[in-house]
């Protein structure tokens, strides 16, 4: 559905914490951390690692998994 109402021309807004899912959908992901605008990522940009790279406050180090 959300592919049919792009395709048609209109623009959409999906808010999610779901990586894979935004990554699959779509064309463009905007990052925001404590209230500030962090990324303007192109569909060929966005991965896992760049999302949360952004999402991150500076200074802060994401935890990984060992």
């Amino acid at each position: 559905m959300i592919g049919e109402l792009a395709e048609g021309g209109r623009a959409i807004l999906l808010i999610s914490s779901e990586l894979p899912e935004l990554i699959s959908l779509c064309d463009r992901v905007l990052v925001m951390s404590e209230g500030r605008l962090t990324a303007d990522l192109a569909r060929g940009e966005a991965t896992q690692e760049s999302i949360m790279q952004a999402a991150v406050p500076r200074g802060v180090t994401p935890a990984v998994a060992a």
